[in-house]
């Protein structure tokens, strides 16, 4: 490279307009001009793109990126097209373009004019393309995202671990890779992969100090997060969720609470997802509603908050995803809802994948989870994931944090220290956190078993404490580095020189540790409803008292259980927004048309008198609005059962797992609509235990699945038992 004596300051003003390098980023730039191999780890928005930018326009030849999504490298390209007054500066190859495109960026490449080609990794795997940039000048590879690489990587792509290959037919060069996340055991894979041993690494601190971060039960979740955009009224942010179904029904139900939100996903088309990415960036929207297919290379610095509606599966992603707050160093608001149901349910997922996919994804899984319930600074446990330590209470952003705000108390933990780091000494450190878990608590499994440790001194050492118990010793002082797990064997648990000191006395500090926190999400729950009740009025608990009293009268002249009449939660409901018309009772939780038909104008009568009687405000102004609930499903499910098609059939026919499935079905009956099953359950169920359910919810006060479960856990799975209420509540109520 002909640029050793390049005024790189200069260079910066003409092209950016800048006038000083941010970091690193002068460093970096200097070695790959050099012709050094570079690995770059800066978080989001700590300029990485400027140090293969910056480079490539002053270098003679053609800089190659490889990037991994067609909107990222788009986006860069009219960034970098931007900066310069000639024309082809930059281009994309890739499959979108046609024969007379591919000729033109062949052509620019030819003349010189180009100086950054963007490109996919598939892209450059085609003969033609290699073929053509063999006999062209390379200036250096840039690998961004380079996290692709790696299986420990959060956004693992196969196609990427191919690069080196591809990289060596096509030149000699310099390569620089570059992402915004990597843990230690990510950086060291991405380097072995690229065969860059030698390479330079230049990391930045991944310390965000303007961040806070937060979690939240996930209890009463919308009327959360509406409360909470309400109050940081034409500020923008963006909510992540998992799945697009609940993405476009958020967006949805924001929408008709008066805030200005649209949906983003891969599944949405290219013309809206580019409109409603455009009308985020130019402040027409205040609220984007996303999937992680959001958000990569978008650089808008004055995003105020995100919101994790469903935690995310790995921290890496969670970093990620949460980076994308104040960029320009102002208010950063990381609020994420976390209910261990949805964990289960992301392992259920992983339980269909291959042994080695399933054993990382269950290491990530465990690490997000660690993440959720942690009682010590959320920063400090961020950090330590990606090597970084850091000082909880002088370090920069110390308080910025739930758990540094409202600090748990401490105790002193020294003695079971010192029990876990023993036992993982004598064990010869062959065991990982839930075997180790298992061994101190007097509890057998497949691991146990197989090493015969029920007959050892140390089965059991610690059964006086529960599990949460050891879990919180054992993950504090993973983060404190008296532990280290080993992630070559999937997570086992390793002294570290600092845990060999406690273990042979050389080091007597205390050791204080705060408990996890438990998330009891019906305890949550029940608190914040009695938060609501009190807050819309006293009288409330009064009146959901007389509304069940109603409701036993409406069920006796019907000859039905109480709660096939209406729901405890649809009873709340009514307490809160004082329905007065049948149409009234039919938008209210858990209510429909055919239960407002059907026994609506009881209750409707009832309230009307209680609100004239009482001159109560209805305060339908102060309720989460919900989106009238016009399920895709509910024609298909209902004319699907009536032609007897098998469940499983028909969750399959709409991409449903059976979880989602019941729900809808739950959704169709306790609205009143009849669903007839009968079919299914005929020839699935034992007729005797069908009978015996039947009469126990004719005679039971509740159709609670805890009270369904206690009585019949024993023989039926919670998939059964919800199938036969919706049996009952179908054949009974409607």
């Amino acid at each position: 490279m002909n640029t050793k004596n390049t005024d790189l300051s200069k260079e910066l003003k003409k092209y950016f307009g800048f006038s000083k390098f941010k970091g690193q980023q002068e460093e970096i730039i200097k070695n790959l001009l050099e012709g050094k191999d570079i690995f770059v780890l800066m978080p989001t928005g700590g300029g990485k793109s400027l140090c293969y930018q910056l480079p490539a326009l002053i270098s003679d030849g053609t800089a190659i990126v490889v990037s991994p999504l067609i909107a990222l490298m788009k986006n860069q390209v009219d960034a970098v097209n931007g900066l310069s007054s000639n024309e082809g500066v930059a281009h994309v190859l890739n499959s979108s373009l046609n024969k007379t495109q591919t000729k033109q960026v062949f052509d620019d490449i030819k003349a010189g004019k180009t100086k950054l080609l963007y490109v996919a990794p598939e892209s450059l795997i085609k003969e033609e393309y290699m073929e053509f940039l063999r006999d062209v000048k390379i200036s250096f590879v840039a690998i961004d995202e380079a996290h692709c690489i790696s299986e420990w990587g959060h956004d693992f792509r196969p196609e990427y671990r191919n690069l080196k290959i591809i990289i060596d037919k096509i030149a000699d060069v310099a390569v620089i890779a570059l992402t915004a996340t990597a843990t230690p055991k990510v950086q060291d894979d991405i380097q072995k992969t690229l065969g860059m041993s030698n390479a330079l690494v230049f990391k930045e601190s991944f310390n965000r100090p303007n961040l806070f971060y937060e979690v939240r039960p996930k209890v009463n979740i919308d009327k959360e997060i509406v409360k909470f955009v309400n109050t940081h009224q034409k500020k923008s942010g963006i909510v992540y969720c998992l799945s697009r179904r609940k993405v476009e029904e958020f967006a949805q139900l924001l929408q008709v609470n008066g805030i200005n939100a649209l949906p983003y996903h891969a599944g949405l088309d290219q013309k809206t997802r580019v409109a409603n990415q455009d009308r985020f960036l130019m402040e027409d929207a205040d609220i984007i509603v996303a999937t992680i297919a959001f958000g990569m290379g978008i650089d808008k610095p004055d995003v105020r908050f995100v919101i994790h509606y469903d935690i995310p599966k790995s921290l890496e992603s969670y970093y990620q995803e949460t980076g994308r707050a104040g960029r320009d160093g102002g208010e950063g608001i990381c609020l994420a809802f976390y209910d261990p149901k949805d964990i289960e349910k992301l392992e259920k997922f992983l339980a269909q994948k291959p042994v080695s996919e399933r054993e990382i994804g269950l290491q990530l899984l465990n690490e997000v989870v660690g993440y959720a319930e942690t009682s010590m600074s959320r920063r400090q446990y961020i950090l330590n994931y990606f090597g970084e330590q850091f000082d909880p209470v002088n370090g920069d952003g110390a308080m910025m944090c739930d758990n540094s705000v409202n600090p748990p108390k401490l105790k002193d933990a020294t003695k079971e220290l010192k029990l876990v780091l023993t036992l993982v000494k004598e064990l010869e450190e062959k065991f990982r956190t839930k075997d180790l878990i298992f061994i101190l608590v007097g509890k057998e499994n497949s691991v146990t078993k197989s090493y015969k440790l029920e007959a050892t001194k140390h089965f059991a050492i610690g059964k006086n404490e529960n599990e949460n118990y050891w879990k919180t010793i054992i993950r504090q002082a993973t983060v404190q580095n008296f532990l280290q797990k080993d992630i070559e064997t999937y997570g086992v648990l390793k002294l570290t020189e600092r845990g060999l000191e406690v273990v042979e006395g050389k080091d007597k500090n205390s050791f204080m540790i705060a408990e996890d926190r438990e998330y009891d999400l019906a305890q949550s729950k029940a608190d914040s409803d009695q938060v609501q009740v009190q807050q819309s009025g006293g009288l409330d608990q009064v009146l959901f008292g007389q509304l069940k009293e109603l409701r036993k009268t409406v069920a006796k002249k019907a000859g039905i259980p109480p709660y096939t009449v209406f729901m405890d939660p649809s009873l709340e409901d009514m307490t809160v927004q004082y329905p007065t018309t049948i149409e009234e009772i039919g938008k209210i939780y858990g209510g429909g048309e055919g239960k407002a038909k059907k026994f609506g104008k009881d209750f409707a009568d009832f309230l009307k008198k209680y609100v004239a009687d009482n001159a109560n405000e209805r305060t339908q102004d102060m309720v989460l609005k919900q989106v009238a609930n016009k399920s895709s499903h509910k024609v298909f499910i209902i004319q699907s059962t009536d032609k007897k098609v098998d469940l499983e059939d028909i969750a399959k026919a709409k991409n449903l797992s059976m979880d989602d499935l019941l729900k809808e079905m739950e959704r169709i009956v306790y609205q009143g609509t009849k669903l007839n099953i009968n079919y299914y359950v005929d020839e699935n169920f034992d007729e005797d235990v069908v009978e015996e359910f039947m009469d126990f919810m004719k005679g039971s006060e509740s159709d609670s699945m805890k009270v369904l479960l206690n009585e019949f856990g024993d023989d039926l799975s919670d998939e059964e038992v919800r199938m036969l209420r919706i049996k009952f509540i179908s054949d009974v109520a409607n």
